[in-house]
């Protein structure tokens, strides 16, 4: 069954946007990625906040079920095509961006949530990035959002170890900005997202705008250097490991590595 996403208006001047995909874990699947897409291109609230729905955020790419077969062209069109709509959707959203983490907020996840201007979460939860675990080659663009959140030595400790990092420590890190008791995230969320949407439309436009192409200005890659990096992440998909990542995470056990 796919995934949906929930809008609602809390107050005024708010959209709230609630990825729901319950029996896994929130998991982002072709129908709400579409969904997240094209609700973004097509409303014009001050404030959006995204959220996830039974306290999971979300915990990433949905590649666990799509048969061996057709793994490689399968999961590699999820990552590369819906889910970087998403993203580049949520980025150039005009105004402002609001990711409330009802809970963990795992992989693709956790860059989507890096995607929106502010993050907040509950001090329950856990934030991370399991690319090494899996056997995944993370995209260039997205190691590259996370170099400017958090800097080189924590995107590093992030990627390479792929160890789960608590709310208290994410906020540290510069992952989220304000960390909250459970009881008050709704609350505490809808306040910021108020304020924000209390601002003045042309500026909060203006300064992302900018904000944004000085971010991409800085990010500039030789095209041929660029074309590797794709060519490496797309090979991954095609690799022995990957699959072998996912088989070990879904049966939870240690995978068996065979560098090919």
């Amino acid at each position: 069954m796919a995934g949906e996403v929930l809008v609602d208006e809390p107050s005024e001047g708010v959209v709230r946007l609630s990825i729901s995909n319950p029996d896994k874990r929130n998991a982002l699947d072709h129908a709400i990625l579409d969904r997240l897409t094209e609700l973004l291109r097509s409303l014009d609230a001050p404030c959006v906040v995204l959220t996830g729905r039974r306290g999971m955020f979300s915990s990433g790419y949905d590649i666990g079920d799509i048969p061996e077969d057709v793994f490689a062209d399968e999961a590699e069109k999820l990552v590369a095509h819906p889910y970087t709509a998403a993203l580049l959707a949520l980025e150039e959203y005009p105004y402002a961006t609001v990711a409330a983490l009802t809970g963990p907020a795992i992989g693709g996840g956790l860059e989507l949530a890096l995607a929106c201007d502010m993050r907040v979460a509950h001090d329950g939860i856990v934030v991370g990035m399991p690319p090494a675990r899996l056997g995944l080659v993370y995209s260039h663009t997205g190691l590259r959002r996370f170099l400017d959140a958090l800097g080189e030595p924590r995107t590093r400790e992030l990627f390479l170890l792929g160890r789960n990092v608590d709310a208290r420590t994410a906020l540290q890190w510069g992952l989220v900005n304000r960390v909250v008791a459970e009881s008050e995230l709704e609350d505490a969320s809808l306040e910021l997202a108020e304020e924000l949407a209390s601002n003045a439309p042309l500026a909060i436009a203006g300064n992302k705008r900018a904000l944004r192409e000085l971010l991409r200005a800085s990010a500039q890659l030789d095209p041929d250097v660029e074309r590797e990096l794709v060519a490496l992440r797309r090979a991954c998909f095609a690799s022995e490991d990957l699959k072998e990542g996912v088989r070990a995470f879904a049966e939870k056990r240690p995978a068996r590595w065979q560098g090919r």
